[in-house]
């Protein structure tokens, strides 16, 4: 067959084969270490599926290949690191790409049609089915998380002027926020109970973590700088990475849109932080209060 196919397209088929040979092995490595047997079923299904895609490609090269493993290793770690249904739905979204490339070869493979079509819906289907528990508590977490950039954002800008010294600053920020996530997380087991649930406690201890995680974050600039400003600075490009960070692991995780959520995050946490800033200034001068 190799020869009634041009150089070009038999180049495009080379890279899509090994492409799909490599995320094979991703699928099954990553099945290996899933928990849930409807979670592996489902990660063994895909990997199967992308061995025969492999094959179909094997038919008109005629060229065996190995998986990349720079690749595979990447993909494992970020499973291990972050959830197998991050891992493999960022995997997704890097070959989106390959879409116009099926079109390319039609005219001459048409089977790359069927093997488009089963990239699309089938694979597709298959990867919504996957059930990771630490995604269920998603909200759970940007309910802490949120809660704790607004509020800690908005009382260390404010101390920040009204203290001075950012030890000062640094000791309250850690008093409010530790009181805070204790709050937190209690209001969040309270909420759960109430509404019947069985995973009131898991609930509010990923709540009560993500929150802890931003009070350290957040206050870290203030015990290790001199500056009040500059570390009140450094703190509100913490608060954009940790929301850039958590909105996009979101986003590819859940399907849900990263700018609007980005925006509407940054916005809140900077707003708070802007007034609370200028209320230490007029607080400091009405009570005449100099630390």
């Amino acid at each position: 067959m190799e020869n009634k196919i041009s150089e070009k397209s038999l180049s495009l088929i080379k890279k899509m084969q090994q492409n799909e040979l490599t995320e094979s092995v991703i699928y099954k490595k990553i099945a290996k270490f899933a928990k849930g047997e409807e979670n592996k079923k489902t990660l063994e299904r895909l990997a199967n599926e992308e061995h025969s895609h492999y094959e179909i490609w094997h038919k008109y090269t005629g060229i065996d290949m190995k998986p990349q493993k720079a690749k595979v290793f990447k993909y494992t770690f970020i499973a291990r690191i972050l959830g197998f249904t991050f891992a493999v739905k960022l995997m997704e979204r890097g070959e989106e790409g390959a879409q116009s490339q099926y079109e390319k070869l039609a005219e001459e493979v048409p089977e790359s049609i069927f093997i488009r079509e089963q990239e699309e819906e089938h694979e597709a289907a298959l990867l919504d089915m996957l059930d990771e528990e630490s995604l269920q508590y998603v909200g759970s977490m940007v309910l802490g998380l949120s809660d704790a950039l607004v509020e800690l954002a908005g009382s260390l800008a404010g101390f920040t002027f009204a203290l001075g010294s950012t030890r000062h600053v640094a000791l309250s920020g850690l008093i409010v926020g530790i009181s805070a996530t204790f709050s937190m997380a209690s209001s969040e087991f309270l909420s759960a109970k109430s509404e019947g649930r069985n995973d009131a406690l898991k609930s509010c201890s990923y709540t009560g973590i993500a929150y802890l995680l931003t009070v350290v974050l957040l206050v870290l600039p203030y015990l290790l700088l001199s500056n009040g400003i500059v570390a009140l600075a450094c703190m509100l490009v913490i608060i954009v990475a940790i929301i850039s960070g958590f909105t996009y692991y979101t986003s590819v995780a859940k399907d849900q849109p990263f700018l609007s959520r980005f925006l509407e995050m940054t916005l809140i946490s900077f707003g708070v932080a802007i007034i609370s800033f200028f209320v230490g200034i007029l607080a400091k001068t009405l009570l005449g209060v100099d630390i």
